[in-house]
């Protein structure tokens, strides 16, 4: 890459903000079965997320992190992953988690409050959700560290949001997997904003992806609410980063057309224009009329789709309703193999305060 290419990293897009085909798509994902398959995942994470955030209204489960308009890029990462490679995510990655074997109900009982939902049936490579900002990342790099050590010729994915890339977690992260070729692929949201902080308030770098440059790590832009765009080149870079052993960056370029969380106002801060012309841009209609022109999918299709991906929803929430209670002060028992004599001593406190108030 010369430097005049490095200084400019085009935007890869194979579907338009209408849905049309702007370039002929490769063999391997030109197949009808695999563009309903990621039109599924599409409906049926924008379902859940719409009914978790009702549960949470109703105080069925507490905070939530909505990925509205950002469906495409978990939707891209789930398919294009090996079973066996390493999933590190943050928490707007529900399309990619399902698609790894991970059940609905245990992602309503980990934001219900019980950490038994972190503990996967499934789903025993990928690590839980993580919520504090750009840890994960340094996670990854030791996943992706044994992962070579042991010559195993998978891949420690890593998700995190455009405000990840402002803490020095990240940067300590790109740069050692840079300097040590581990495999590691990195892939950013950015959806724009970091809470009620716009992306022109957290850096002044020309792009997201121009950060990893300066770690030595190949990047690529990519439209993030184009699913299409984004599961070739998450295949492509899997590819690549198996064949060198070295690192790979994604900036996926989507928006946040919802709340941060349910405990935040988005309409406090965002622009409400800006906020409608998302709204057109967002992937399940742009990927619908792709289907439509390209594919002669009709309504009657959609409403089934939509129908049986809603019961999977419903009945999902049923179960997780179902689900027996938490042991009183269980969560101190899973922070360490064996619970030191502070955190013991702390558990009988709580427990005791409990009865009290009872």
């Amino acid at each position: 890459m010369s430097a005049q290419q490095e200084l400019n990293i085009e935007c890869s897009q194979y579907l338009d903000v209408n849905g049309t085909l702007v370039k002929h798509l490769p063999k391997f994902i030109d197949k009808y079965e695999l563009l309903i398959d990621l039109y599924r995942t599409l409906v049926l994470t924008r379902l859940f997320d719409e009914t978790a955030v009702n549960l949470q209204r109703v105080g069925v489960i507490g905070t939530y992190a909505q990925s509205k308009g950002q469906e495409a890029i978990g939707t891209a990462i789930g398919h294009a992953m090996l079973a066996d490679d390493v999933f590190i995510p943050y928490y707007r990655d529900v399309a990619a988690q399902i698609q790894r074997g991970v059940l609905l109900e245990e992602i309503l009982q980990y934001w219900g409050g019980d950490e038994r939902g972190s503990h996967y049936v499934q789903q025993v490579n990928d690590f839980p959700l993580c919520v504090p900002i750009a840890t994960q990342l340094c996670h990854a790099i030791g996943v992706a560290y044994a992962l070579k050590y042991q010559s195993k010729p998978n891949v420690a994915v890593v998700t995190c949001g455009d405000g990840a890339t402002s803490k020095g977690d990240f940067y300590e992260s790109l740069n050692i997997a840079g300097v040590m070729s581990l495999p590691t692929l990195f892939i950013v949201n950015n959806n724009q904003w970091a809470i009620s902080v716009p992306l022109e308030r957290q850096t002044a770098s020309k792009t997201i992806a121009h950060k990893a440059l300066a770690a030595g790590i190949s990047a690529v832009r990519v439209d993030g609410n184009d699913v299409l765009a984004m599961l070739i080149n998450v295949n492509s870079a899997l590819d690549q980063i198996r064949q060198t052993g070295k690192p790979f960056f994604i900036e996926a370029i989507s928006y946040r057309i919802c709340d941060h969380t349910t405990a935040d106002d988005a309409l406090r801060y965002m622009d409400k224009k800006l906020l409608e012309d998302a709204n057109k841009k967002e992937p399940l209609i742009r990927y619908k009329r792709f289907l439509t022109e390209q594919h002669a999918w009709t309504d009657k299709q959609d409403q089934a789709l939509y129908q049986q991906c809603q019961q999977q929803v419903d009945t999902a929430v049923e179960a997780y309703k179902n689900l027996p209670a938490q042991s009183l002060g269980e969560f101190f028992d899973y922070m360490y193999e064996q619970l030191p004599s502070n955190l013991a001593t702390q558990k009988q406190e709580f427990l005791n305060g409990l009865k009290h108030h009872e």
